[in-house]
C-alpha cells in the first residue's frame, strides 16, 4: 500500500476525531454531572451548521466568505442559548434518569430534525470554504494537508485548551467538577446545582454547535446531519470514559483514526463492524472506559 494513501488516511481520520472530540466532550460532562443521555445532541451540531450557513447568506455577497470565523462563536452561542432554553423546559426533569431521558431526547432529536426541514428544506446546503482555506498544504508528493481539515483540528486543539482551563483554572470550572464527583455534598457545601446543571448543559451543546460550524466546511449539511456523528460520539464517551477529558481525547483520537482506517481497506459498513468489535472486546476488559472518575467514598 502507498504511504501516501495510508498517511492521508491518518489525516482524515485525526481531523474526524477533532469533530468527535469537540461532540463528545459536552456529552461526557453532560452525563457525568446529570446522568442525562441526549441523543438529540447531534442536532446541536447540525444547528451550528444551520448558522454558518445563515450567516454566509448574510455576509458572503459583501465580505467573500471572510467572515467564516465568526460563524464559530456564533454557532457556539445559538447552540448553547437553545441548549439552556431545552434544559429549563425538559432536561431538568430527566436527571439520574436515563432510560426516560433516551426517549424523551430521542423525541426531541425528530422534532428539531423536522423543525430544519420546515426552515431550512429537506434538501441539503452547502456552505462555502472562505479563500483562505481553499487548497491545502504539500508535504510530499502525493500528499496534500487540506487547509480546511488543518483549521478543523486547531478549532479543536484551541477549544480542548480551554475547556481544560475551563474546569481546572477557574472558580466555576472546580465548581462543575465538584458536583460531577458528588452532587450531594456539594450541595451541603452551597454550591448551587441547578445553576451548575444548566450551564454544563449550555456548554456542551455550544461545543457541538461549534463542531458544526466545522463540519460545514467538509461538505453539504442538512437536517439529519448531527446523525452522522452522535453514534461516534456516544462511542468516544465510553471508549474514553465519563466525565474525562483525557479519556475523551483519547477515545476520540481512537475512533476517528480507526474507522477510516478500517473503512479504507475494506468497506464502509464493514469497517463500522470492526470498530464496533473492538470496542466491546476493549469494554469486557475496562468497562470504565480508558480513564475513570476518582471519587472518595465513605465505608
Amino acid at each position: 500500500m502507498d504511504i501516501t494513501i495510508v498517511l492521508s488516511q491518518i489525516f482524515n481520520g485525526l481531523s474526524l476525531s477533532s469533530i468527535l472530540l469537540l461532540i463528545a466532550l459536552g456529552l461526557s460532562i453532560t452525563f457525568g454531572i446529570m446522568g442525562v443521555i441526549n441523543f438529540a445532541h447531534g442536532e446541536f451540531l447540525m444547528i451550528g451548521a444551520y448558522t454558518a450557513y445563515v450567516l454566509q447568506k448574510l455576509s458572503i455577497a459583501n465580505s467573500g466568505g471572510s467572515l467564516f470565523l465568526l460563524s464559530l462563536p456564533a454557532a457556539f452561542v445559538v447552540a448553547a442559548l437553545i441548549g439552556l432554553l431545552l434544559e429549563r423546559s425538559l432536561i431538568r426533569f430527566l436527571y439520574g434518569r436515563p432510560y426516560e431521558s433516551i426517549l424523551a431526547t430521542w423525541g426531541l432529536s425528530l422534532i428539531l430534525q423536522q423543525l430544519a426541514r420546515n426552515i431550512f428544506g429537506a434538501n441539503n446546503v452547502e456552505v462555502a470554504s472562505p479563500g483562505w482555506l481553499q487548497g491545502g498544504l504539500t508535504v510530499m508528493e502525493g500528499l496534500q494537508l487540506p487547509y480546511n481539515r488543518l483549521f478543523i483540528m486547531a478549532v479543536a486543539v484551541l477549544c480542548v485548551s480551554g475547556m481544560y482551563f475551563y474546569l481546572y483554572r477557574t472558580r466555576s470550572g472546580r465548581r462543575i467538577r465538584a458536583v460531577m464527583q458528588n452532587r450531594q455534598m456539594s450541595a451541603c457545601m452551597g454550591i448551587k446545582t441547578n445553576r451548575v446543571d444548566a450551564m454544563t448543559f449550555a456548554i456542551g451543546c455550544g461545543l457541538a454547535g461549534i463542531a458544526g460550524a466545522a463540519v460545514s466546511l467538509l461538505g453539504s449539511i442538512g437536517p439529519s446531519t448531527g446523525q452522522n456523528y452522535i453514534i461516534d460520539a456516544f462511542m468516544v464517551v465510553v471508549l474514553g470514559g465519563v466525565g474525562r477529558l483525557s479519556g475523551t481525547i483519547a477515545g476520540a483520537i481512537m475512533i476517528g483514526t480507526m474507522s477510516p482506517l478500517f473503512e479504507f481497506v475494506t468497506t464502509s459498513s464493514m469497517g463500522k463492524v470492526i470498530v464496533f468489535a473492538l470496542v466491546i472486546i476493549f469494554l469486557q476488559w475496562r468497562p470504565s472506559g480508558f480513564f475513570t472518575l476518582k471519587t472518595r467514598t465513605v465505608d
